[in-house]
């Protein structure tokens, strides 16, 4: 019995793996960098697209296929800042501040959370041992 399209995919884990099923040309350099950029855009692409549940295995490969080349190429021609596919990306342009007063509450709140300053430790030169 052979098997379906969805089973066939299953098995496959990596942006390589994809990328070889579907006879993608790519670039290793790029993937090796983007690999779960283009598998995340992969995904938001099949998502958005309409109409692939009625099809069958050699029209949703073709789809698929399609799908995989237009994720790749994205990362291959922009970056992953500018593509913005992770939520990291999407807040703030990828950059998060923290004020400088917001640190030192923060630390005075732990300092009085373990009960006051932490005692101060002083290494010790060990002792050379005594003629006997």
């Amino acid at each position: 019995m052979d098997e379906s399209l969805t089973q066939r995919l299953r098995r496959l884990s990596s942006a390589e793996d994809f990328l070889v099923f579907f006879g993608v040309p790519f670039d290793e350099k790029t993937v090796h960098v983007n690999r779960l950029h283009i598998l995340k855009r992969f995904y938001q692409y099949l998502h958005k697209t309409e109409g692939l549940a009625g099809l069958d295995d050699v029209e949703l490969f073709r789809r698929y296929r399609e799908l995989l080349i237009q994720a790749h190429s994205d990362f291959v021609r922009s970056t992953p800042a500018q593509e913005k596919v992770f939520k990291v990306f999407q807040d703030a342009e990828g950059t998060q501040s923290v004020s400088l007063t917001s640190l030192r509450d923060s630390l005075a709140e732990r300092r009085q959370q373990r009960g006051g300053d932490a005692p101060q430790m002083v290494a010790q030169a060990p002792r050379p041992p005594q003629a006997g």
